[in-house]
């Protein structure tokens, strides 16, 4: 009996191993505008709340600065101002996620954060492909919750990207 290789959906590939192996999988939810999008609880180091940054000169848009925190000096990336979702605008309810991606510490800036959200892998969705409109390199899929519809995004992919790889530099 011949055998051929079918294949796999764009989630599998972008998807974490655990994935695969049928595990829930741990999401962190919070907002950007009118979406709601969902990262790899297990890069999460802390929330805090958005206090000033300092600036660094000739940086992208999207990086705000950088702050110290306890002695280690953290890049801030505006996720509004990076995936150009409007003039961003910081109150109480304006939150930095502190991620720990591959050893580097790495803040990004959110509108809100939810809760965390446990999804199985049949909860989630192949990302649509969009064609050159939408880069869904760094989207894991669309993970559904009820009525709640999450944009999951690959952060460690995203983060360790050529274009943000500026951060690095900065950090």
């Amino acid at each position: 009996m011949k055998t051929t290789d079918t294949p796999k959906p764009a989630a599998e590939h972008a998807a974490p191993a655990t994935a695969r192996a049928d595990k829930p999988l741990e999401f962190l939810s919070f907002t950007l505008g009118a979406e709601e999008y969902g990262i790899d609880i297990q890069k999460v180091q802390e929330l805090r709340g958005y206090d000033a940054v300092t600036r660094i000169a000739n940086a992208p848009e999207y990086i705000k600065g950088v702050v110290n925190l306890r002695g280690i000096i953290v890049p801030i990336i505006d996720m509004r101002v990076k995936f150009n979702l409007g003039t961003p605008s910081y109150d109480q309810f304006t939150v930095v996620i502190v991620l720990n991606i591959g050893g580097r510490v790495v803040g990004m800036v959110v509108d809100s954060v939810s809760d965390v959200i446990t999804l199985t892998p049949e909860q989630i969705k192949p990302a649509p492909q969009m064609g050159s409109v939408l880069d869904t390199d760094y989207l894991i899929g669309l993970g559904t919750v009820d009525e709640r519809m999450l944009i999951l995004v690959d952060i460690g992919r995203l983060m360790s990207s050529d274009e943000m790889g500026l951060v690095e530099a900065i950090a």
